[in-house]
């Protein structure tokens, strides 16, 4: 890539939450945020072992706690766990370095598949292997949510410089955001010269149908670029 990105960025997928126990789709923010859709105890631990994971990273890279910022999705699960990572690196949730970004919501799957069985996940990823710019019905496709993690990024480009910033989202928006950051890394086209505009041209079918191989255990932490 020929554009130089002003930070470092580790992606985790949020930790076991009370939907993954239940086995249901929680997709839409108006469930999302709800309290009772946090993490579940399991999860909580997840979160914990994540943040010292990314610690040692932290150490291992030199980097300071002053240069950490934790960004995150406003749903109930993702901020349960952004606040366990901070308390672990003994960070103020409430200050500066902690940062909720709408764009880094689920993907919503629509009204079809809300508060049914994890089982139909399935049925969406074929919707996606077929044609990742269609979603299913009244939900959002990986194009759709592409977009929306491009402007994110580009949130995060501009207000930070030199961060090591932790991605704190979900299972699909995260396999996603791998997807085209990945193959902007790979990118070899001259005429764009801003981050941005680099993410925008790879959101092409036969890169973003790909996105299931970039798959994230609940509470995985993962560097990436």
């Amino acid at each position: 890539m020929s554009v130089v990105i002003k930070n470092r960025y580790w992606v985790l997928r949020h930790g076991k939450s009370i939907p993954n126990e239940r086995g249901l789709i929680v997709s839409s923010m108006e469930n999302g945020t709800r309290p009772e859709f946090q993490l579940a105890p399991d999860g909580v631990n997840q979160a914990q072992l994540a943040a010292q994971l990314f610690q040692k990273e932290l150490e291992a890279n030199n980097i300071p706690l002053s240069n950490v910022r934790i960004c995150y999705s406003p749903f109930a699960r993702t901020s349960h766990t952004a606040k366990v990572v901070a308390t672990v690196l003994n960070l103020p949730f409430e200050g500066p370095q902690c940062k909720v970004i709408e764009d880094l919501r689920e993907r919503f799957f629509g009204p079809s598949f809300e508060l049914l069985s994890h089982d139909k996940y399935e049925e969406i990823w074929e919707i996606d292997e077929k044609d990742p710019l269609v979603g299913p019905e009244g939900g959002e496709s990986v194009k759709d949510v592409a977009s929306r993690l491009t402007r994110a990024m580009a949130i995060m480009e501009s207000e930070f410089e030199g961060c090591a910033i932790l991605v704190v989202s979900h299972g699909d928006p995260l396999q996603i955001l791998q997807t085209i950051l990945h193959a902007a890394n790979q990118h070899k086209e001259p005429t764009y010269n801003d981050f941005a505009s680099i993410l925008k041209a790879v959101q092409v079918a036969p890169i973003l149908s790909q996105h299931r191989k970039y798959a994230l255990l609940t509470g995985e932490l993962r560097g990436v670029i």
